[in-house]
């Protein structure tokens, strides 16, 4: 087989066989194919596409391209969930407790952040002790008896992946639907869970800026992890506006403590509850109104709090930073922004205001770049509230006080502002099976 012949196959709108997306998928993970040649690939599946039946078996082919995580040892229901990345998204340390708490079996692999898209795992960090790095009998161990675990990702899980991701980075073909949706489900696939349900971001802090985009990259996964013999399902969720209020590491882990004791932000609530009782209702534990009220209740009882608490003692972490979150080293500078005028805020864009939070310390624009854990943007109105001038509307975060003039500049010109209220937009704009789409 060679190289040339399948990226003339594709260039020319051919379909590829399983057989060639197999040998692609090993060549790139072994680096037995040039980088320019696969690069030639991307650009070919960018313009051409894939079948529904290439995307599967491609994503497939990536998952057995390196190690594939065996949870079979595991009694219960084993479950994942995803989401496409957005700023304030801390729903895997809210969602996943509760998830847990019901007596699901939480089988949770998280990466690291990169840009404003904060990772699960560096906000964990933050918490001292914490152990993301674990061998395979510890992650397996925690699961079976704490019903939850939260791991760094294997070095060698999709490797096929990894070198794809890298040159899709420089090669504009980022935005590709079938690279983007077998890429996601390549590491679900190979992380071992039996119900995965993704939380697919629209809006202008998203990698699928539009609705229209991120339904047809959600349908596109549903049906790669059906295909591919797993229970899988998409909430569609909006992220024109930050999740919850805080920004940054430590903040966040915060944040979602003072949610697990339902005082949190009722958006951030509202998404992890309805990630929680897909799990369960994709579970076989009942009928959607079922699903909620039971993770509804392990909120009201402390079960959830509770639930997260034994996974970070578990994995080695301080549980009196969960206990009282004011422990948290805070950084250096506290500066507010302020509103230049009276009004209502009619936009805010997201997807700068992540950008300033990386700019402060609470992200990486490269990857081996450190992070700031206190860092980060407190925000105190969003889209839709009032607000007068010279009234906060944020908090910004940093150890480094050089940045925060140019911070707070570029933090107001992210907020458009307007004499009347806008019209409120759904939260949760979906619900996506194999069935179909449940517009909420």
């Amino acid at each position: 087989m060679r190289m040339y012949d399948l990226i003339l196959k594709k260039r020319n709108g051919a379909e590829l066989e399983a057989e060639e997306l197999k040998w692609f998928a090993d060549g790139c993970a072994g680096g037995t194919i040039p980088d320019y040649q696969i690069s030639a690939m991307l650009m070919a599946v960018y313009f051409q596409g894939m079948s529904d039946r290439e995307i599967t078996e491609f994503t497939v082919a990536m998952a057995d391209s390196g190690d594939r995580v065996d949870l079979s040892s595991i009694t219960g229901v084993k479950v994942d969930k995803h989401s496409t990345g957005g700023v304030g998204d801390k729903t895997t340390v809210v969602a996943m407790p509760i998830a847990a708490a019901c007596g699901l079996k939480v089988a949770k692999m998280s990466g690291r952040g990169l840009g404003y898209t904060g990772g699960t795992v560096d906000k964990l960090e933050s918490i001292p002790g914490f152990k993301t790095s674990l061998s395979a009998e510890e992650f397996l161990k925690n699961v079976e008896q704490v019903g939850i675990c939260v791991t760094g990702q294997s070095g060698n899980l999709a490797p096929a992946d990894k070198k794809l991701y890298a040159l899709r980075d420089v090669t504009a073909t980022i935005d590709s639907l079938p690279l983007i949706a077998s890429s996601i489900m390549s590491k679900k696939l190979a992380a071992g869970a039996d119900v995965i349900l993704l939380d697919v971001k629209y809006g202008s802090g998203s990698l699928m800026g539009s609705k229209e985009m991120a339904e047809k990259l959600a349908e596109e996964m549903v049906s790669i992890g059906e295909l591919a013999g797993r229970k899988t399902a998409a909430l569609l969720t909006n992220m024109d506006i930050p999740l919850g209020n805080n920004i940054g590491n430590s903040l966040e882990i915060a944040e979602a403590v003072q949610t697990l004791r339902g005082q949190g932000p009722s958006d951030l609530l509202e998404v992890s509850l309805d990630i929680a009782a897909g799990l369960l209702h994709m579970s076989g534990a009942g009928d959607w109104k079922k699903c909620r009220e039971t993770a509804v209740n392990t909120v009201k009882t402390g079960a959830a709090l509770e639930k997260l608490c034994q996974m970070v003692e578990r994995q080695g972490g301080d549980v009196r930073y969960i206990d009282e979150p004011s422990l948290f080293e805070s950084a250096a500078y506290c500066e507010p922004v302020l509103s230049p005028c009276d009004g209502y805020i009619w936009h805010m864009d997201t997807d700068e205001i992540g950008m300033i939070s990386v700019s402060l310390g609470a992200g990486r624009e490269v990857a081996d770049e450190k992070i700031d854990h206190s860092a980060g943007i407190v925000i105190c109105r969003k889209t839709g509230d009032a607000v007068k001038a010279g009234e906060a509307v944020a908090y910004l975060h940093t150890n480094c006080s050089e940045v925060l003039d140019q911070a707070k500049s570029r933090y107001e010109r992210a907020l458009t502002f307007a004499r009347e209220r806008p019209e409120k937009e759904p939260l949760i704009y979906a619900y996506i099976t194999k069935e179909g789409v449940k517009y909420r």
